[in-house]
């Protein structure tokens, strides 16, 4: 009754000129940092002409970004909640800033590689911090709309990356990519001490060897998968780094079960229902993150799209997402969380399955457009039933913790889908090319072709595991 009462409260308040310019602040920086995630995809085809990547190592554009900023995303939450959120906001967003000019002029692609890796790790001591200075700075019906308007910016955030990024290659050039935001970067700390206020600081421990583990393997197991397309698995620096990630992975689940204040509480996964979302969270972005990587360089490499076209190919799935995201509570009040997001699993898996014959003559309507709609819809279905399913059942005080690890789970996913499927993909590619020779158009959609049958594998799974282990929670 409250939430029906608040709505419409909400919907009335008009935000003052110092409200607005603050939420305009908060908003606009959350938008940088959550673009960033997909606004390069459309630019790697010319990056990777203008700095030489292989075909494997061009998935660490992304990679390094989306690591560092899962991987450090709980210590950066963590960071607020002791140092100040706004000193960590503003101190993320200038190191943010700081390497997006570097990225933009890296003369290399091990430079581009380092600036990208430091993007994420300022994101994910800024980006925990954006909800936390906007329930600070908001309150009541103005709390209501600002979070109203946070949420539609952020949703619109994935698809948007990659019409603007190709508006900004068209126009400019790749590097304009990272460009842009320096100005955003440098606007917003200037104003930002004047219009945020600081949140109030918690007495707390930072569980700093649980976040360089966790993130130490995770880097260590794509650097593997990286290096075997050229080398082999019998690579000894492969291996050796394969090993070093397992290891790593290990005793970051061993300091979590005996620090005091972990970054992860693995309590969170002792229900069977939250544990089963969360995999199913690490999945899910496996599936569609690394199908936007193959997807825009399927478009601009095979069928010569530029790079504005190929970001404006995205829309159906905006569509579908669009079409499905809004009515996915109404459909969960109807039927169940569980029965929504299996009915959004399928599609999800409906739309990959139709990518996996996928070859040079593909033509967009048929081949593209409709797994993208497809894709879309599934989304809009998965991750609303998902969040309930676990923030519905974990106790009130550690919510926090728990969307924390929803959040991480799903950066985690993306990096190591764009990962293994960017391994499959390199050695399918090299199968099928003369080594002496560029790969021609067949190679290198036989290769996609292939990496979307192990996509495929993922969404199954994803659907297997919400069948199997998901059950309706009991509310707390």
């Amino acid at each position: 009754m409250a939430a029906a009462e608040t709505a419409p409260k909400a919907a009335d308040v008009k935000l003052s000129g110092v409200a607005a310019i603050t939420l305009a602040v908060i908003v606009s920086c959350e938008l940088v940092l959550m673009l960033d995630s997909t606004i390069m995809n459309v630019a790697l085809p010319e990056i990777r002409g203008g700095l030489g990547f292989t075909p494997a190592g061009l998935s660490w554009v992304t990679n390094a970004f989306l690591l560092a900023y899962g991987g450090l995303m709980l210590l950066g939450g963590r960071a607020g909640d002791i140092l100040g959120h706004r000193r960590v906001f503003l101190t993320g967003l200038v190191l943010f800033t700081a390497a997006s000019l570097l990225g933009g002029l890296a003369p290399s692609a091990e430079m581009l590689i380092i600036a990208r890796a430091a993007q994420g790790l300022g994101a994910a001591l800024a980006a925990p911090s954006t909800l936390a200075l906007l329930t600070t700075n908001f309150q009541g019906g103005l709390q209501a709309k600002a979070l109203g308007i946070y949420s539609s910016v952020t949703a619109a955030a994935m698809t948007l990356g990659l019409i603007l990024g190709g508006v900004i290659t068209t126009a400019l050039s790749w590097r304009w990519v990272l460009f842009i935001n320096v100005p955003i970067g440098l606007f917003a700390v200037l104003i930002a001490p004047r219009y945020l206020a600081e949140s109030p600081r918690r007495a707390g421990r930072f569980d700093v060897a649980g976040a360089l583990t966790s993130m130490s393997g995770l880097v260590a197991v794509a650097f593997a998968l990286a290096r075997t397309p050229e080398h082999g698995w019998r690579d000894p620096v492969a291996l050796a780094a394969l090993t070093a990630g397992i290891v790593l992975l290990v005793a970051f689940v061993l300091i979590e079960s005996r620090t005091r204040q972990p970054i992860m509480p693995l309590r969170l996964f002792a229900d069977r229902t939250r544990a089963g979302a969360f995999a199913a969270l690490l999945l899910v972005p496996m599936v569609t993150m690394s199908m936007q990587f193959f997807i825009v360089q399927f478009l601009q490499q095979v069928l010569n799209y530029s790079p504005l076209q190929a970001g404006s190919a995205f829309l159906p799935m905006a569509i579908g997402m669009l079409l499905t995201a809004q009515n996915a509570s109404r459909a969960i009040a109807r039927f169940s969380g569980k029965t929504v997001a299996l009915i959004g699993l399928a599609l999800l898996a409906a739309g990959v399955a139709w990518l996996v014959p996928i070859s040079a003559t593909t033509g967009y309507v048929v081949g593209i457009a409709g797994p993208l709609l497809l894709t879309g819809a599934g989304l809009g279905l998965v991750v609303v039933p998902f969040n309930i399913a676990i923030m519905s059942t974990v106790d009130p005080a550690e919510s926090g913790a728990a969307a924390g690890v929803l959040q991480t789970a799903m950066l985690t996913g993306a990096s190591l889908g764009i990962a293994v499927l960017s391994a499959v993909y390199a050695s399918t590619v090299k199968e099928n090319s003369d080594p002496a020779m560029q790969p021609t158009v067949h190679a290198l959609a036989e290769g996609m072709g292939t990496a979307f049958t192990v996509s495929l594998t993922f969404a199954v799974a994803a659907l297997l595991i919400t069948l199997l282990a998901v059950k309706k929670p009991r509310a707390r």
